[in-house]
This record gives structure tokens, sequence and C-alpha cells, in this order.
């Protein structure tokens, strides 16, 4: 059954990844209705960005401060007047989040900058339905442990384990990402409110949202907190198909994808399958000559899909290409040339972004994602986050919006491929 799933696109289309906080302001405003046009002429229907709330010291969006807030941060105008009255209907339409963001952020100012950041968002999304461009958010499944949502809800979360992932072969004591997992037993008791409110405030302010560590909600990695590694966690059930039957109960069908990546199960497949909803391919793990199975490979990708070039957790297609070891180089080789012919050889070593590109956008999925880094060509430099490290991530920024000839270019390939809106 279909329950859940709202195809978010419909046909084949493509789209650009890009957070706010990478636009050269690193903010709303008049860059980010530019770079609608931009879009526009680029001949993409999409624009995914990274979750949008308050980040942690570190700069990160998944370790927010909320579930529901916007980050004051993005804001084009953050002086901008506000009446009482506004901050009064804000309130009073939010009420399962905004009084306790009041109560434990900053009192009326924090309500204020909600209110425009509120203003802002809503101007883009009317500028994104102009230039036909859909925005797509990212649901992270945790929450930052002593942020509002922990602090104001505590008999909603587990006390005595805290998130990670298991050991695997990049890692042999796992990742130990301390987040405070949920007590699923008290949220079925009271209904799913909570998780039915931040879904309902995702579809507020997307048209597709991306739904984070999406294995999470069939089973995930439970770590006994103070352990100092993720090495002896153990699996816990999550709420599996209760949750969405739920939300689509209150909400009606979601228009979300499923990232599926990771130690992904049998039962996991079963649940995205059973509800519809697409899951994640990404180019960068489709070349590895001993998993000819991948599901990854340009010839296994499932139409109802989203491929990616790479996400915000992997280098750029230039840096990755420039460190591939000799066999996982001569499979990317031998896949230009039998999809793209022998022209492309040239194009390899000098920009071997747009080859990886033309394979993205050439796959059976109905949606593919390319981040702005590969379209511009950047190295390693420009990566976005390296997962298990502290410092130095969620930095990259542009100089400056990209040029027309950038947005020919990927114009042309997205015409090629069939994907023009």
């Amino acid at each position: 059954m279909n329950e859940a799933y709202l195809d978010p696109v419909g046909c084949r289309a493509a789209g650009v990844q890009l957070h706010l906080t990478s636009l050269p302001s690193g903010r709303l405003g008049r860059e980010a209705i530019a770079l609608l046009r931009w879009l526009e002429r680029a001949g993409q229907s999409c624009w995914q960005m990274l979750p949008l709330g308050p980040p942690d010291r570190a700069g990160s969006p998944y370790k927010a401060s909320s579930a529901f807030a916007a980050w004051p941060g993005l804001l084009g105008a953050p002086d901008a007047p506000v009446s009482a009255g506004e901050e009064d209907d804000f309130l009073a339409r939010h009420p399962a989040w905004a009084p306790d963001w009041r109560r434990l952020a900053g009192g009326r100012a924090a309500v204020r900058d909600q209110v425009r950041f509120e203003r802002e968002w809503q101007a883009l999304r009317q500028h994104a339905a102009e230039h036909g461009v859909r925005l797509i958010g990212d649901v992270p499944i945790y929450v930052a442990a002593r942020s509002v949502d922990h602090r104001a809800h505590p008999e909603l979360f587990s006390s005595g384990e805290v998130a990670g992932a298991p050991p695997d072969a990049f890692s042999s004591s796992g990742q130990l990402w301390g987040n405070p997992l949920y007590d699923w037993g008290a949220l079925r008791r009271e209904g799913y409110r909570w998780w039915l409110a931040r879904l309902q405030r995702t579809v507020e302010l997307f048209d597709i949202a991306r739904l984070d560590h999406f294995r999470g909600f069939v089973a995930y990695w439970a770590v006994p907190a103070g352990r100092r590694t993720a090495a002896h966690g153990h699996w816990r059930r999550g709420p599996g198909r209760a949750l969405f039957a739920a939300a689509v109960g209150e909400l009606g069908r979601l228009p979300l994808i499923a990232e599926d990546l990771g130690h992904i199960t049998a039962p996991v497949r079963r649940l995205r399958d059973e509800l519809g909803l697409p899951g994640m391919v990404v180019l960068q793990f489709g070349f590895d000559p001993e998993d000819p199975d991948s599901p990854h490979r340009l010839a296994h990708h499932p139409e109802r899909a989203v491929v990616y070039t790479g996400t915000h957790d992997h280098d750029t297609v230039r840096g990755w290409y420039a460190t591939l070891p000799g066999p996982q180089r001569s499979e990317v080789d031998a896949a230009v040339l039998e999809h793209l012919g022998a022209a492309w050889a040239r194009e390899l070593a000098r920009a071997p972004q747009w080859p990886l590109i033309r394979l993205a956008l050439g796959s059976r999925a109905r949606l593919a994602m390319v981040q702005m880094q590969d379209v511009l060509g950047l190295g390693s430099e420009a990566r976005m986050n390296l997962p298990g490290t502290a410092a130095g991530n969620w930095r990259w920024r542009l100089s400056e919006l990209p040029s027309a000839r950038v947005a020919r270019r990927l114009r042309e390939a997205t015409a090629e491929a069939q994907r023009l809106p």
C-alpha cells in the first residue's frame, strides 16, 4: 500500500543541493531569490537544503536547538519590525512548539524572529512557485541533547541510552552521535502527537522532505549513556508502520524521501516499499568492483528513487575522483565510456564532475540531485561535512552566485537526459 507517499515530482526532473548558509551572504533575501532565477534558467525543478534549525556551536544543523524553530541567522532582514499582534497570532497558530520556544529560548524576542522568518520564507516559497522550483527540506530523525524539544518534553525521551551507529567496515568502534533517543512507547501512548506536529511543520515549510536515517524508524542503535564509543550498543525496535499510519490519518499523504543509506535490512526496505517512499542512491557508491550487486550501481537504480552525485556527508565529485584507488577509477572510467561514449575520456581527466553529473542525470531514478559544488567543479576544499570530525564542517560558502554559462551547461545536460520541467 502506498499510503504515505505522494509522488514528489511526477516525472523525470533534476535539482541542486545547496544549503542557505552556502549562499554568499548565508541568508535569505535577494540572493536566495536570485538563485531561484538561476535554477529556472538551468532547467532545475528542485532546490534541496539542510535542516533550518539553529545549529550547534560547531555549525551542525543536525544538532539544532529546536526541531521546529528556524535559525535567526538565516534572516535577510533581522531587524525588520514586528507588531505585537503578529507575535500573538504566530503563537496561536503554532501551539505545539512556539510557546515552548518562547519560554526556553528568549521570550517574545525569540518569537519575533520566528515571525520574521515566516515572512521571508513565504516570500521565498512564492518566488519558488513562480520559477517552477520545489523546495526540498531535511528532517533529522533525532533532536539535540538539551534542545528545547528535549527540555520541554523529557517524558518522550529515553534517559539511559543515546543514539549512534554500530561498528562497520569504516569504523571499528561505530559512531557515537550522543543524541537522546525517543521513548517510542511513550510517544505511541500520546498518539505520536509530537512527531505529527513535527511533520506538519515540515510540510508547512517545504514541498518535499527527506527523512534522515529512515532505518531508525524500523530499528536503531542504542548506546548506554556514558560510553565513550558506540561499540557496546544494541539494536532496539522503532515505531515502524504505526507512526506513518498516524501521520497519514492526521495529515494526509506526505511528500517524503526515505534516506535509506547505510546498513539497510529487509525489514527497512519492506517498510519503505509498503509506504511507497522513494529511497536514495548515491553515484559515488556505485563503482566498487567487489560489490557488483550494489543498489548504487547505475544499472540497478530503480525508477522510484532519488539519485545523488553525493550528499553533504560526501566529498565533492572532483575530490572523490582524485583519490580513487585504481580499480574503482577503472570502474568509473568504464561506466563513463559505456554510457557517454569515448569522446568523454578527455573530460574525465580535465573535469571529471561533468561526466558524473551526466551519469546521474541519465539514471533511471525519477529525480536526480547534484551538489552545487559539483556543478562548479570544486575540489575537497568545498566539502560540506566529514562525518566523525567535529571541526571545520558546515562552513563552505559561495563567493558569488553561479554564472549564466554554468546554467547553460547544466540545462543542456538536463535536457539531454529528458529532465527539463
